[in-house]
């Protein structure tokens, strides 16, 4: 497992990507933990809203779920907005996720390294600040099938 930084690798991700956990979705248009994620529904993925404070409420046309531990689907990228101090507070439910998700990404402005070391011993790759819009725009790539 690796930590991505590469532009190719970043590519490869978000084109065999289809469905991505939302950790931390909020549901105010303004805030990027709804933009980001609503643009990438608009590009065709999959997306599972993930805050225990919206629990009930629906964004992406999925309920929203309280923890990780609650999807009971395959996930390939577990897309983070929290700050860098809680997330240790996920690596719990992260290591009991079957299968594993191929990556955790750390929106733009998040980065702590030890998280994503211990990520890595999940065996989980990680991607560390940077935005998946800014990245999908940035690398022209196509909307998925049916999108």
């Amino acid at each position: 497992m690796a930590e991505l930084m590469q532009d190719e690798q970043i590519i490869e991700v978000l084109r065999g990507a289809r469905t991505i956990a939302l950790l931390g979705a909020h549901e105010h248009p303004a805030k990027p933990a709804f933009y980001v994620p609503d643009y990438l529904h608009m590009q065709g993925y999959r997306i599972l809203p993930v805050n225990p404070m919206l629990v009930g409420k629906t964004l992406w046309g999925e309920p929203v779920r309280a923890s990780l531990a609650e999807l009971a689907e395959p996930v390939d990228i577990v897309d983070v907005f929290r700050r860098p101090d809680l997330l240790f507070g996920h690596m719990e439910d992260l290591a009991a996720m079957r299968p594993k998700p191929r990556l955790v990404w750390l929106q733009l402005g998040i980065r702590n390294d030890a998280f994503a070391r211990a990520v890595l011993e999940l065996g989980i790759d990680v991607v560390q600040d940077r935005c998946t819009l800014a990245d999908h725009r940035r690398f022209a790539i196509p909307p998925l099938q049916g999108a």
